[in-house]
């Protein structure tokens, strides 16, 4: 199914700028935008949802590399990882997809998103991507899920099959917006599932989720609850920034 309009693929083909400054050429982000954008590194992060460390981190004795909350309790998820921080020209591609209906930057974001992929999970071999799902009601209500169109433009790079009915999102929640991180994870608990009639389609099965934004990860590991009631095996999370 086409999700991109006619005139998105125009503006990709022929872009009028750069989506991040706007200055004319024939690149969708420019290279002095390109170089502002702040990868997410390997090394400095947790082992598992991918926060940046700190001193105190490692103060109180993170040896093994992994986040007080992680180790605190450990998240429904395998592992989490953002192509950037949501700073900068990243924040405008971001907001510019999601708030602004610029649709077409959503395979401007892959190619950052399928480059972190190569870059932290090359020996991971998913068998579907999964977005994170919007409620019914805000999908109407926005036209589109930026999660959606970011998880089929990353399905087509992996060539691996995108099935956004896998889960469902049965509560509307609240925006995460200024919320802490319990509140967050208050906020998520219970919000979505696995339809009965697609389990066995999550059982046994190694699944790529897909969202926008990360920031404590509640989202991520509320639907990843739901995909583990279901049997998933295996769940890595990918985000295009890191809030």
């Amino acid at each position: 199914m086409n999700l991109f309009p006619l005139t998105d693929w125009l503006r990709l083909l022929y872009p009028q700028g750069c989506a991040a400054c706007g200055a004319p050429g024939g690149e969708a982000l420019c290279a002095e935008c390109r170089a502002q954008v702040e990868v997410r590194p390997a090394e400095g992060c947790c082992a598992i949802c991918g926060k940046t460390l700190i001193d105190r981190d490692a103060a109180l004795g993170t040896a093994s590399s992994v986040c007080r909350h992680c180790r605190e309790e450990r998240p429904a998820f395998d592992l989490a990882r953002s192509a950037a921080l949501l700073r900068g020209p990243m924040r405008k591609l971001v907001h510019g997809l999601k708030y602004r209906r610029e649709t077409w930057l959503a395979p401007v974001l892959g190619e950052w998103m399928h480059g972190c992929f190569l870059a932290h999970y090359a020996a991971e071999r998913p068998d579907a991507v999964v977005p994170i799902p919007l409620h019914p009601f805000k999908r109407l209500r926005r036209g589109f899920n930026q999660a959606e169109l970011l998880a089929r433009d990353l399905s087509r790079r992996l060539g691996v099959p995108c099935e956004p009915r896998l889960l469902s999102r049965v509560r509307d929640t609240a925006t995460q917006t200024k919320k802490d991180r319990d509140a967050r994870r208050r906020n998520m608990a219970g919000a979505f599932a696995v339809p009965r009639a697609r389990e066995p389609y999550a059982f046994g099965r190694r699944i790529l989720l897909v969202d926008d934004v990360m920031t404590t990860g509640a989202t991520f590991a509320a639907a990843a609850s739901a995909l583990r009631a279901a049997g998933a095996v295996r769940i890595l999370c990918l985000s295009a920034a890191r809030d």
